[in-house]
């Protein structure tokens, strides 16, 4: 009975990993109509790293393994931190925007605050469709000896902290593309998406995923709000 229930997990992960990938395509190919190559590059290697994934769900899993099973728990609390983090930044970034703008009356950064606010609420509808439309268990469900570090409710894939992080992380790049803003907001967005498998409440592809949709989300405002300006 063991056997068989392992198969039948197998099974369903497997099918969840297709489904993964045939949107990660559809995306990529969506997205070539509205972004930069640069853009195309990042959402076309992903795909394919996700279609390598959905033949080989052992190497998502062993990839989780050697993260979270070994993990030094010395820096449990560290990436706990950076977990935390996710939405209260995500939300206050962009609306200190759009709060500064009126009060400084500077129409630049309350409109790149209302762009990044546009991002932000894209990418989070489209990551909770896909959280409930896929239904992917959460790693220690389906497989018990990985451990929980963190509370987590919803289904696996994407990552929604992932998608924020990485979305807040691509508009502020692109809005302000300056080094002391661009390398400390992607060392952030990494950190978070780490501490997704740090903690065990995350498949690599869940986080590769989330990135997608946020930087996704994030460029494509930016590039319609630049469509938008240009009509005007």
């Amino acid at each position: 009975m063991k056997g068989l229930s392992s198969r039948r997990t197998d099974r369903s992960t497997y099918l969840n990993q297709i489904e993964i990938s045939i949107f990660l395509c559809i995306i990529q190919n969506f997205s070539c109509k509205f972004v930069n190559r640069t853009m195309r590059l990042i959402l076309f290697f992903a795909s394919i790293c996700s279609i390598n994934l959905s033949y080989s769900q052992n190497l998502d899993i062993d990839f989780l393994r050697n993260i979270t099973i070994n993990r030094d728990r010395q820096w449990e609390n560290v990436f706990i931190g950076f977990t935390h983090s996710a939405a209260p930044v995500s939300i206050a970034l962009p609306t200190s925007l759009v709060f500064y703008g009126f009060i400084k009356k500077d129409s630049v950064s309350k409109m790149n605050g209302i762009q990044s606010s546009a991002a932000m609420l894209l990418s989070t509808l489209l990551s909770t469709s896909l959280k409930y439309s896929i239904d992917r268990k959460r790693p220690f469900v389906s497989y018990p000896d990985i451990e929980r570090g963190t509370e987590a409710g919803s289904p696996s894939f994407p990552s929604g902290h992932t998608t924020a992080v990485f979305c807040t992380a691509t508009s502020l790049s692109l809005n302000y593309p300056t080094w002391y803003v661009i390398i400390p907001s992607y060392l952030w967005a990494g950190s978070v998406a780490y501490s997704r498998m740090f903690l065990g409440v995350h498949y690599p592809s869940d986080v590769l995923g989330g990135i997608v949709i946020g930087v996704g989300s994030a460029f494509l405002c930016y590039k319609l709000d630049g469509w938008l300006n240009d009509r005007r």
